[in-house]
């Protein structure tokens, strides 16, 4: 199991870091477009659709497994403190597979649309350019099967604990 554990962590950590690289781009994209625009009176063309369909998407979607796996979604514990060890565990594994299923179930859904999307070769127009767009719709469903795997694993964890 241990060695589950660290390809999980390092997958994890490998998407956050494609995710931070995203975000860096966007932050070096958007800033170019702002000084060539207000400096020199060229903005660069499809800044924004760039930045909406492809930064964005990279960015919410990709680092989904990591912060999973660093327990880092947001959890509402009220009643936690109030549970006795037994139920906080069965608590604890309910959890992660309800989460499990739910990442799941829109990862099958997001991968319907993608395929849709990539059948159908989707893009935008741009100045009379086509930008295909298509290779963004594949990003939330590897998001979220790999944020189910992260809960699925978590449920086995916890579930094998002693």
């Amino acid at each position: 199991m241990n060695s589950i554990e660290r390809a999980a962590d390092r997958v994890a950590q490998g998407l956050a870091l494609v995710g931070a690289i995203g975000l860096m781009a966007l932050l070096l994209h958007v800033a170019a477009e702002v000084l060539a625009r207000n400096l020199l009176d060229r903005p660069i063309p499809a800044t924004n659709e760039i930045v909406s369909r492809y930064y964005m998407v990279l960015i919410a979607f990709l680092p989904l497994a990591w912060v999973e796996r660093s327990r880092a979604m947001i959890s509402v514990e009220i009643l936690d403190s109030f549970l006795p060890s037994p139920l906080l565990r069965l608590s604890d594994i309910l959890v992660a597979v309800i989460a499990c299923v739910i990442y799941a179930a829109i990862a099958w859904v997001t991968w319907g649309d993608a395929v849709k999307n990539y059948a159908a070769g989707t893009f935008v127009d741009v100045l009379g350019h086509a930008l295909p767009v298509w290779p963004t719709y594949f990003l939330p469903p590897a998001g979220f099967l790999l944020a189910a795997l992260v809960t699925a694993l978590r449920g086995i964890q916890i579930a094998r604990r002693p």
